[in-house]
């Protein structure tokens, strides 16, 4: 009977350990989400004073006034995008109302080969996937791994480090074009491909990938951290069973606003890339797209909204998540 009950017990420990990171996690984000909760009624009532001061009627009339004023530009766009190269010349788009004429030519010479103003715009768009997609993610895999070295691993110089990598979001990027430039082509010998894109953009982008992700992860409770050590955890399952579950809002947040800076940038990847066919982005050809003297004029707005697709589909479909994000930590205190 003795050696059942141990073995009962053996048993029921075991269990216990295989749910120990679902368990951990768990406390973890009821741990977070406790301003939210009835424990802490001094948090909870600055909690609903929140709520209350951004569903108020003045803070929703604000964002729609807003809103406003950041669509109507991206409509301007659309509906010049759908107008004959005569109607854009001689008025402007909002003349649409007055005389409503629609073509879809602009899209059919943008997308089809018709010239060297409309060539191979197609490659330019996978150029701008293949340079997007993994700058997006390299600086947030690494800011992740050093935001939580700052923030749970003790080292000598840990916060002096931290200032040093916060304050070169100071310096501007354009000083480091040339240096950066002549070690990727005089010293590595990557100049003019996609592997020097990406290193420049996870360059330019991690001190601020690593700031804002030490903020969220150095607010998940300490003891869920103790709690997993207590257990045999080390510092790599801590990491990947622990912090990378709990930090996926604010993951989502940052990997939003670095892919829309990278699909968007036309300096860095033009600098970096040579300006080849090969390597160049999106950006890059629609600068080229109107050609000499203004013309082709009425081909760039439907471009430009063709280009705007792939960043709306990766906000919409991360849009939960950015909202956490922004969010995450807002009632501390």
């Amino acid at each position: 009977m003795s050696t059942s009950g141990e073995s009962g017990r053996v048993r029921t420990g075991s269990g216990t350990n295989t749910n120990t990171d679902t368990g951990a996690v768990r406390t973890a984000e009821s741990m977070l989400d406790r301003p939210l909760g009835q424990k802490n009624h001094s948090r909870g009532g600055k909690t609903r004073r929140v709520k209350q001061s951004l569903t108020s009627p003045w803070a929703t009339f604000a964002a729609i006034i807003i809103a406003t004023l950041w669509t109507i530009p991206t409509f301007g766009l659309l509906v010049s995008s759908i107008r004959t190269p005569t109607e854009i010349r001689s008025n402007g788009w909002w003349n649409i109302f007055v005389d409503p004429s629609f073509t879809l030519q602009n899209y059919a010479d943008v997308l089809t080969v018709q010239g060297a103003s409309s060539e191979n715009l197609g490659s330019y768009f996978v150029n701008s996937l293949v340079i997007a997609v993994p700058a997006a993610l390299f600086p947030i895999i690494l800011a992740t791994m050093a935001a939580y070295a700052f923030a749970w691993i003790k080292f000598r110089g840990s916060g002096a480090l931290f200032v040093l990598i916060f304050a070169l979001q100071i310096v501007p990027l354009q000083m480091a074009l040339i240096p950066l430039l002549q070690i990727f082509s005089q010293v590595l010998g990557i100049s003019g491909t996609f592997p020097a894109v990406w290193i420049a953009h996870t360059i330019f982008g991690l001190p601020l990938c690593i700031f804002l992700l030490h903020n969220f992860i150095s607010q998940i409770p300490g003891e869920v951290i103790e709690a997993a050590r207590v257990d045999g955890a080390n510092h790599t399952q801590i990491f990947f069973r622990i912090i990378i579950p709990l930090s996926l809002p604010a993951l989502a947040s940052i990997g939003i606003f670095q892919f829309l800076w990278v699909w968007n940038d036309l300096l860095v990847a033009l600098v970096f890339s040579g300006g080849t066919a090969d390597v160049a982005p999106l950006t890059q050809r629609l600068a080229e797209l109107v050609g000499n003297f203004g013309r082709n004029t009425e081909r760039l707005p439907a471009a430009a909204f063709i280009s705007l697709i792939i960043p709306l589909v990766v906000f919409f479909s991360l849009q939960r998540y950015f909202v956490r994000g922004l969010l995450a930590g807002s009632t501390k205190g």
